[in-house]
């Protein structure tokens, strides 16, 4: 440790250029971690605010909860400690007093029990009731809206006034509207159809469970009950993109680590002459390997800790439409990812190290 500190000292702009490079790949690498743990949560948030175990769909809808259609009184055919009915509806609402068409916004909305453990705490204003909802915090960060504005449903006469706002309420990337299952049977379905039916197909039964579902059973053989990590991974692009991001940061950590690898083995050849001085003067091959390998780790860790400070940093400046986040549990595996390739891609120049002539090199 001692003789590759001294030696950074000793060539603080050839290593500055090392940490340089290794600074920008680390920023680059938590940036886009921080990018892809952000929209694979904005396509699940809403999911796990339910806190839930288990959803009941049916068994054709492959998992897909608009697919998924069954009589409310299939609910008699479950059995489960907790459960709770959910209707939900896809569509563009807009801001009711502006004339831009691009105030549209795409929207779900979660047709709930106003009782139900489904229900949302509420950040600001209040729950919902008949033709109110209760919207995600970033309709109004990003869209300006407010308690007490109006969204009008497209192609439809029907307005919905928000009531109040709840925080991470996001699902499949958009915003989540939270109100009761009569007003979006109201917008589902048009007055002919209410006035006909009595009953009105709900989406999903969502369920908790004291053991891994165990104790939930399903007494009808049109609809199934799935954990909640299955329909998650079932969500439309959700696995594709964490796979696609995930596929990218790997091989950035890999790239990452054979370029400082490299500059560590160009830096060991263009001193074979002064390691073969040191081995003439009896310092162990074991001793100046052991120095290489420090001197990376050194290198490879104020980098690092640079590009995760930088990550930080930006992740504070960036506007609220942006879909960032940081897990800082992510954010160190990929440091110390980052590290131990460098240290493993520095096992190369130990090699050559090894094999350095004395005599060889002083010639």
């Amino acid at each position: 440790m001692f003789l590759a500190w001294r030696e950074i000292k000793h060539s603080k702009t050839r290593f500055a250029l090392i940490i340089g490079i290794v600074v920008l790949v680390s920023y680059l690498v938590s940036f886009l971690t921080g990018l892809a743990y952000g929209l694979a949560q904005e396509n699940r948030m809403a999911v796990d605010k339910w806190d839930a175990d288990g959803i009941v769909l049916t068994n054709e809808s492959n998992l897909n909860l608009d697919s998924s259609m069954f009589d409310e009184d299939i609910s008699d055919d479950i059995t489960s400690p907790e459960m709770a009915e959910l209707t939900v509806s896809s569509n563009i609402v807009r801001i009711e007093d502006s004339e831009d068409t691009e105030d549209n916004i795409d929207v779900t909305l979660f047709g709930i029990e106003e009782d139900g453990f489904l229900n949302p705490e509420i950040s600001e204003g209040n729950s919902f009731a008949d033709g109110t909802v209760v919207a995600d915090q970033s309709l109004k960060t990003e869209d300006g809206l407010e308690v007490g504005d109006t969204l009008k449903i497209s192609g439809q006469d029907r307005t919905l006034e928000i009531a109040g706002f709840t925080e991470n309420a996001k699902f499949r990337v958009g915003p989540v509207l939270y109100t009761n299952v009569d007003t979006v049977e109201s917008i589902k379905y048009d007055d002919d159809q209410l006035s006909e039916n009595t009953a009105y197909p709900i989406n999903s039964i969502i369920v908790r469970s004291d053991e891994d579902l165990e104790d939930v059973a399903v007494d009808n053989e049109d609809v199934e009950v799935y954990p909640i990590s299955e329909f998650i991974n079932n969500l439309p692009g959700y696995n594709a993109q964490v796979l696609t991001f995930g596929l990218m940061i790997g091989f950035l950590v890999v790239i990452a680590a054979l370029v400082i690898g490299i500059f560590i083995y160009v830096l060991t050849l263009q001193k074979a002459s002064m390691l073969g001085v040191m081995k003439a003067q009896g310092i162990s091959s074991g001793y100046i390997a052991k120095s290489v390998i420090a001197q990376t780790f050194i290198l490879a860790l104020i980098g690092v800790l640079i590009g995760f400070g930088l990550t930080i940093a930006t992740g504070l400046f960036l506007p609220t439409a942006v879909p960032y986040q940081n897990n800082y549990l992510f954010l160190i595996a990929t440091m110390v990812a980052l590290i131990l390739f460098a240290l493993i891609g520095a096992v190369f120049s130990v090699r050559t190290v090894v094999k350095i002539d004395p005599l060889e090199a002083i010639e």
